[in-house]
């Protein structure tokens, strides 16, 4: 592996971190207005471990190298929101992942896709509709992304 997430993993430690993934992580996608971006929106992948074992998640952090903590009432959470290394994270595990092949390989395809038309956002902003789909947190509040974005950008984009 060429990147820089998890340079230091062996197999075992990619493997072990994927089932934690598999099991008590998330996946997610989300969609933010941004006036910087050409069409005033982003499509951002987000990870996620939840543990009761804050130590568990310090290990992954120190580990991999991306990613806070923080402490929820009775649970932490690690989160990984840069681009570049939840890209470089799931392309890490992929191999190993079993309950969330689905959800890895559509996350990739989002971190992939080129933001390059208003058509190109629409089809990024369905993927993450497709992503959010799997995540049982999501249920009954998902949001129509590619829907949201129609809503709020010209016919002239």
């Amino acid at each position: 592996m060429v990147g820089s997430v998890g340079k230091g993993c062996s197999e075992a430690d990619r493997a072990y971190i994927a089932g934690l993934i598999d099991c008590d992580g998330a996946i997610m996608a989300s969609i933010e207005s941004h006036k910087e971006k050409k069409f005033r929106f982003r499509v951002r992948v987000i990870l996620q471990l939840t543990q009761k074992n804050k130590n568990l998640l310090q290990w992954v952090h120190t580990l991999l190298g991306v990613g806070y903590i923080r402490q929820n009432r009775t649970t932490f959470d690690w989160i990984a929101k840069d681009q570049h290394y939840c890209r470089e994270l799931l392309e890490m595990i992929q191999a190993y992942s079993r309950g969330k092949q689905k959800q890895v390989k559509l996350a990739l395809e989002i971190l992939q896709a080129s933001i390059t038309s208003k058509s190109n956002l629409i089809k990024v902003a369905q993927l993450a509709d497709t992503l959010s789909s799997y995540n049982v947190r999501s249920f009954g509040r998902r949001k129509n992304y590619a829907s949201k974005i129609q809503e709020y950008t010209s016919s002239n984009d």
